[in-house]
């Protein structure tokens, strides 16, 4: 009887005898926390965000910004690596979709509209092409457009379509023959006001840092309807083809649909950054899903160069230089005995004694395909630049020398001799 008249414990008060306990701990830990910062002369709160509030001692406030130099101040070394590391993953994914590149890469993107004298079963007659090409840059009085050699090839009358559909004419700058590349040129003084401010120049990006299965976006003048947009992935890379000059090249395969007229065009990663011309001359329309283009790492030291290739201007005929030989062009696709290829170019049959050529050590057989750099395809362009060149120039000179295998290029520097040295 007495333990049953025993009162029973008050569980309510227990639990709030428990939360007192628990305030009270709390407390005590805080003002322990906050004197100890003090102390020590920094008082920091947790970040919020983007992590770019910091408060420091006894300042106010203040909000400070995230700027290269200063974001990693606090890392150390080790630390600084494995950030960098993240923000390229994290930059890398910053891609636009397919209607964004289209809409911010279009100005950059030209219609090439041809007039040449052109091969139809061993006649030649007048006919039209249209290709591609991409505003690359802008000297003080020209506009550089990037597009295909082949693109261009034999044109009598060049004919540039901007993405206000206003139109333009143009000569070629340079060409690099082997590469399929060329640069064409339209003056400044030709363009209205709205069309230089509704174009842009092309961002060029870089090829090698491009993986297999990453999403592009191919632009260009297809079928010279006017520009038009696919979109693919890179199928591979440095793929190696034998094009139909013979020339060998390593090309970024996509299977984004390329077709003809395309030539020329852009080939652009989801960032909208440059990083193929695109080409149809490869296999054509043959092969379905199967496009390629030449990556821009490989062809933008070339285009740079022709970009910067003076303007041809001929001189008075006893200011010339002559080079002192008698030459057959090459124009087509040859192969030796032997089965190696021919280049393109001027195939010299003789030589004068105390010529150019002779002065400079060439010999019966040498082809010369490049003059300061730019292809030569034919004898009348050969005598251009000896029309535009002082005797007593010095320029370079690439040639290519058989040595019973194949061919080995050269590339020398060669007085200009005058006409009656």
């Amino acid at each position: 009887m007495e333990s049953d008249m025993r009162k029973k414990p008050n569980k309510f008060l227990a639990v709030l005898w428990m939360i007192f306990l628990g305030i009270v701990f709390g407390f005590c830990a805080t003002v322990a926390f906050v004197g100890l910062s003090f102390v020590s002369g920094k008082f920091v709160l947790p970040s919020f965000g983007n992590g770019n509030i910091q408060i420091t001692g006894e300042a106010d406030p203040v909000k400070t910004p995230l700027d290269e130099k200063d974001a990693h101040a606090h890392l150390p070394e080790e630390k600084e690596e494995i950030i960098e590391q993240v923000e390229d993953i994290v930059m890398s994914n910053e891609n636009f979709t397919v209607a964004e590149v289209a809409e911010n890469c279009m100005p950059s993107i030209v219609s090439i509209n041809v007039i040449g004298e052109y091969d139809y079963n061993g006649y030649k007659a007048e006919g039209e092409s249209a290709g591609s090409g991409i505003i690359v840059g802008e000297s003080d009085t020209e506009l550089l457009i990037a597009t295909n050699y082949h693109v261009v090839k034999n044109n009598k009358t060049i004919t540039i379509n901007f993405c206000d559909d206003s139109n333009a004419e143009a000569i070629v700058k340079g060409k690099k023959v082997s590469m399929d590349i060329a640069v064409v040129a339209v003056s400044l003084d030709d363009l209205s006001e709205e069309t230089r401010e509704a174009i842009k120049i092309a961002i060029i990006g870089d090829s090698d840092d491009t993986n297999v299965g990453e999403g592009v976006v191919a632009i260009g003048n297809a079928l010279g309807y006017g520009q038009s947009v696919t979109a693919g992935v890179v199928s591979a890379l440095n793929r190696e083809i034998v094009t139909e000059s013979g020339e060998v090249g390593n090309f970024i395969q996509t299977d984004a649909a390329i077709n003809p007229g395309n030539s020329g065009g852009a080939l652009l990663n989801m960032r909208g950054e440059l990083i193929g011309i695109n080409s149809d001359k490869l296999f054509g329309s043959a092969v379905e899903g199967m496009g390629y283009a030449i990556p821009i790492n490989e062809a933008e030291p070339i285009i740079r160069d022709l970009m910067n290739k003076k303007q041809l201007v001929e001189l008075p005929p006893e200011e010339q230089s002559y080079f002192g030989i008698s030459a057959v062009e090459i124009n087509t696709t040859l192969y030796t005995n032997e089965g190696s290829l021919i280049p393109k170019g001027v195939y010299i049959s003789e030589i004068v004694p105390g010529g150019t050529a002779d002065m400079a050590g060439l010999l019966r057989g040498d082809i010369i395909t490049e003059f300061e750099g730019d292809s030569i395809v034919s004898m009348a362009e050969f005598k251009k630049y000896l029309a535009s060149y002082a005797a007593g120039s010095k320029v370079h000179i690439t040639y290519e020398r058989y040595n019973g295998v194949e061919y080995e290029e050269y590339t020398i520097e060669v007085t200009l001799q005058g006409k009656e040295q």
